[in-house]
This record gives structure tokens, sequence and C-alpha cells, in this order.
């Protein structure tokens, strides 16, 4: 049975070095009903779609970016799939509409290089600061882990705080830690992060 999370809680993912070995990231968010009357059109967010990509960004033992190669320490729409084969990422969704997952990610434990410690995935509103969107136009968000060996559920961690006029967030991580592969559940708002870049800077 799958382990809800609440805010910063953690959990053992391999228990010991044995068991688990593939690991799909699952992230989903649905966009909450907006005003369509005269406030609406006067904020500009009128018929503008809201674009929510997930990313990981990779980061070594200090807590900082393993390189200064984005294509070596993030994987994100325009980079589908790390160098080491370890972290591929299906997709971008540009609405977010549907059930289920909107974004998955498949990570690879076994083959993630030894020089990368923490995993941390973010969620980030592409454009947010031109289309005056913000994460308290969006409901329903979580991250989800899946075994994909066995196909069941992990955990997840529902992200039920207020958002609003954050544009990015951290959603949580899955680190290293004498020799075992664990999961923090993060939800950590950032206010301006329309693009990546903005995210990558917290690990410089």
């Amino acid at each position: 049975m799958a382990i809800n999370l609440q805010k910063g809680q953690k959990i053992n993912l391999t228990k010991g070095g044995a068991g688990l070995n593939q690991v799909l990231v699952g992230l989903g968010w649905d966009e909450a009903p907006q005003s369509s009357g005269f406030l609406g059109s006067l904020l500009g967010n009128k018929n503008k779609t809201i674009d929510c990509d997930a990313s990981v960004i990779l980061c070594g033992a200090n807590g900082k970016l393993v390189s200064n190669d984005t294509k070596q320490n993030c994987v994100y729409f325009g980079n589908l799939r790390h160098s080491s084969g370890a972290i591929i990422h299906q997709g971008d969704n540009l609405t977010g509409a549907g059930e289920g997952d909107d974004e998955q990610i498949v990570v690879n434990l076994s083959k993630i290089p030894a020089d990368v410690h923490r995993l941390v995935f973010v969620v980030n509103l592409y454009d947010a600061k031109t289309k005056n969107q913000h994460f308290g136009m969006i409901r329903n968000a979580y991250i989800h882990l899946v075994d994909m060996e066995h196909a069941s559920e992990i955990c997840r961690f529902n992200l039920s705080e207020n958002y609003n006029e954050m544009t990015g967030l951290v959603v949580g991580e899955i680190y290293r830690k004498d020799g075992e592969w664990k999961f923090n559940a993060v939800g950590q708002g950032v206010k301006e992060a329309s693009r990546l870049q903005s995210l990558l800077k917290l690990y410089v």
C-alpha cells in the first residue's frame, strides 16, 4: 500500500540497497476554474493555458549542481534524456488536461552516476510572468513514485498548501544517503520561476 506523505516527511526507497531499481516519478495538476468576467479580462488570463513544466535538477554531495552544463545538470523538456541513461523525461504536457499524471520521469537508480547524490524534482509555470499566472491557479497538484517492476505505487505527496503568487515549486527529491536512496517531500514555493534557469540558480 502506498504511503501518503506530509511536507518534510522522508522515506527509504531501497531498504538496505535491495529491491527497487526503476522508479516512475509522476507529477499531476489541474487548472482551477478562472474568472471569465471583467476581472479575468483585466488581468489578461482569459484563454491563456497554464503550461506547467516538470524537470529534474542533478546535485552532488554538496547540494550544488553537478556541472555547469545544463545538459548534465538538468533533465527537462529541452533535454529529455540524461547522458547516463539514468533519467528519461517522457515529454512535455502543454495544458495539464486529462486524468492521471501530466508529466512522467523514469529514474533508473542503478545507473545514476556516482557524483550525483540528489535528484530534485521541480515544476515551474512557463512564461508565468507575462501571462500573469501563479500556482494559486492550480489545484490537485501531486507527485508520486511507482515501482516499475511491480507496477505498484510507493508513495504520494499531495501539495495542498496555498501557493498563491508562486510560479515555481520544489516538489520533492530522491537523494542518496549511506548507500541507500530515499525520498523527501519538499513542497517549497518559489516566487519567480517563469524560466527553469531561476530554479537552477537555487543550487549554484
